[in-house]
Formats: C-alpha cells, sequence, structure tokens
C-alpha cells in the first residue's frame, strides 16, 4: 500500500509543483511587467513639463476652487520661475542654506506676481494649500488628498 502511494505521488504530485512552480513563473512575470508599466507611466508623467501642468491647473481648480483664467495664471507665473529653480538645485557651489535663501527669494518674486490675480483671501488659502503640499512631498507622500 505504501508503495502504491509513494507511486501515486510521484507520478501526480510532481506534476502538480510543475504545475504550480510554472504557475508562480507566470504570476512573477505578471506583477514585474505590471510594476514596469506603473513605474514607467509615473516617471513619463513627471518628466513631461505639460502634463505636470496640466494636473496642477487642475488640483488648483478643484481643491482651492479657483476659476480656470486664475489656476492658468498660477501655473504660468510658477513654470516662468522653474529654469531660475532647476539652476539653484543643479547649483553645487551653493550650500543647502544658500539654495534655501535663493528659492525663498524666487518664491517671494513669484508670490509678488500671484497675489494680484487671485486677491487676498484666495492668495492665503493658495499659500498655505502650497505649503502642506510641500511638506507632504518632503515626506514622501502624495501632494493631493
Amino acid at each position: 500500500m505504501v508503495c502504491v502511494n509513494n507511486w501515486i505521488w510521484h507520478m501526480f504530485g510532481t506534476t502538480i509543483f510543475k504545475k504550480l512552480y510554472v504557475m508562480k513563473r507566470i504570476t512573477a512575470a505578471g506583477v514585474i511587467i505590471m510594476m514596469i508599466l506603473f513605474f514607467s507611466l509615473s516617471a513619463s508623467a513627471q518628466s513631461d513639463p505639460a502634463a505636470r501642468q496640466a494636473e496642477m491647473k487642475q488640483k488648483l481648480i478643484s481643491e482651492l476652487k479657483m476659476t480656470p483664467v486664475q489656476a492658468d495664471s498660477v501655473v504660468s507665473i510658477g513654470a516662468s520661475y522653474m529654469p531660475q529653480r532647476r539652476e539653484i538645485f543643479q547649483d553645487q557651489s551653493l550650500s543647502q542654506d544658500e539654495k534655501k535663501a535663493k528659492m525663498q527669494a524666487i518664491t517671494a518674486e513669484a508670490d509678488k506676481r500671484i497675489q494680484p490675480v487671485l486677491g487676498d483671501s484666495l492668495f492665503k488659502q493658495y499659500q498655505e494649500w502650497r505649503m502642506k503640499n510641500m511638506q507632504q512631498m518632503r515626506s514622501g507622500k502624495s501632494g493631493s488628498n
């Protein structure tokens, strides 16, 4: 009886294990493909300035209830300062404190242009929203709620 059970186990057990092994490999390959697709789509969205600007505009409209014209203005003003920000960020001769000071000066300059577009109360909401999103980005979370 023991011999027959061993024979059955070897005949069908190995076949089942082979099938499970193949299924695991197919599942693992599927997971890897899904991860590659997810990360490539995320990277392409982050590297596309137009997509980022459109996403930012939508967030400003939905979260702060800006008009499309206000959101367009805020996004375009912010985009006009991106080359300066990038230059500061990439400058290896500056210390972190120097970079921070220069970035704050650029932000203040941009805010001077944004404030008249939004008015006092909406501008204050925008500043609070921006600070909250910056803190979330620094902590590694998504900027949306």
